[in-house]
């Protein structure tokens, strides 16, 4: 669900410099950018930010950039990480106010180690399954800047968009290495898993929460 537009978002976001406004520019030196060699791992549709925040902060020796097509809701996960004690700010984290349509354009070939993708909208009506971030149509442009070995992390409470995405693996040659139907209630991949703001309101409501790990057979 998207938030209410903020007034003066996209200001913010065109200003800040955390956000990278030219990103096709850093195409194929992305490690450049963040000075180092460490791996980059991507949070597409990242919402308010919590996630991948906590992410960032677990595993410093990562490069992390977070991803969200609207500034209203990109902004409010900035406000998010600026509210943090310095002392606890992660460094390694930028983000993008793109489309992930255009992922190809902003990164190259095996650029990426990984993707995650949390509670993505599920776009009910048939008629827009191409938009559905786990579609077919989206899991080969992930192909095209994902390292050999990457991997694609998606979680859901929506089992409609779970099951279509189950289907779609195949369909665009990728491997399920892992899945569950019931995250919270599965130890081995619950061990390390951090909640996102969707996630801890559809469990605490008794929703399922449905996760898969896969990784493109080339």
């Amino acid at each position: 669900m998207r938030l209410r537009n903020i007034p003066g978002a996209d200001h913010e976001i065109a200003v800040h410099p955390l956000c990278i406004q030219t990103p096709e520019e850093h195409r194929g030196s992305w490690q450049s950018f963040f000075h180092n060699q460490n791996p980059i791992q991507i949070e597409i549709g990242m919402g308010k930010g919590r996630f991948l925040l906590q992410l960032a902060q677990r595993y410093p020796e990562i490069n992390f950039i977070g991803i969200e097509k609207y500034t209203s809701v990109l902004l409010r996960a900035i406000q998010k990480l600026e509210k943090m004690e310095d002392s606890q700010k992660p460094y390694n984290l930028r983000f993008l106010c793109i489309d992930a349509e255009n992922l190809p354009d902003i990164f190259a070939p095996e650029e990426i180690d990984k993707i995650f993708l949390n509670f993505s909208d599920p776009w009910p009506k048939k008629r827009h399954e191409r938009r559905r971030l786990t579609s077919r149509y989206f899991l080969n442009r992930y192909e095209k800047i994902l390292k050999k070995n990457g991997t694609l992390e998606f979680k859901t409470d929506n089992r409609m968009l779970f099951e279509f995405s189950l289907g779609e693996l195949p369909e665009a040659h990728w491997h399920l290495n892992a899945c569950t139907y019931d995250l919270h209630h599965d130890p081995e991949m619950n061990q390390a898993n951090i909640m996102t703001e969707y996630e801890e309101k559809f469990s605490s409501i008794g929703n399922p929460i449905y996760k898969l790990i896969t990784s493109c057979i080339r």
